[in-house]
């Protein structure tokens, strides 16, 4: 047995019993009006909410985007023009003006929204694309990331990402930019 095989043996020999992992408390404290918190968060980090149940997201993001030339979209609610396809080098998607994709769930507490591959199809419609359009079930906000972290089969994925607003940076003297290494907006449809 070598020197490895032997201190492996010893460390299996002397592990302590297996015991239940503590409960762990889900902080309520937004209360019950997620959907206003939800909106809250998301236009603290420089998002927008848009509530307009009467409307198609079609012709919502047809209103709120009119100069858009390339819509990509990763959702069936939303025809864009330019096809999406995962075979295709994700740089392809550097001239999207709008990318569409629809959210898992929100998160009241910080404005985020959970997207994994499965949502993106190509995970660089959320990064490539100028402004990013999700669309979300507002039975689908949790109210903070502790019961987020509940929704754990939603997690399995290759490739996930909490998105909270727009991309953002700013200098030394404080001056905001968005856009500077992503998308300059990010807007949340409820629906």
């Amino acid at each position: 047995m070598s020197t490895r095989d032997e201190m492996l043996a010893r460390i299996r020999r002397n592990q302590p019993a297996p015991c239940a992992l503590p409960d762990v408390p889900t902080f309520e404290t937004v209360g019950t009006d997620l959907r206003a918190h939800f909106k809250a968060g998301v236009e603290r980090m420089g998002g927008r909410v848009v509530d307009e149940r009467e409307s198609s997201a079609q012709s919502l993001i047809a209103r709120l985007f009119p100069d858009a030339a390339v819509i990509c979209s990763a959702t069936p609610e939303v025809a864009g023009n330019r096809a999406l396809d995962p075979r295709r080098a994700p740089a392809e998607l550097d001239g999207v003006d709008v990318g569409v994709v629809r959210a898992v769930f929100g998160v009241a507490e910080t404005g985020s929204v959970w997207l994994t591959d499965a949502q993106f199809r190509v995970n660089a419609l959320g990064f490539l694309s100028q402004h990013l359009v999700v669309l979300l079930d507002p039975a689908c906000i949790v109210e903070n990331m502790h019961h987020a972290y509940r929704r754990r089969a939603e997690f399995d994925a290759a490739y996930g990402v909490f998105m909270t607003g727009p991309s953002a940076t700013a200098d030394i003297e404080g001056v905001l930019i968005h856009g500077a290494q992503g998308i300059r907006s990010m807007t949340v449809i409820l629906g």
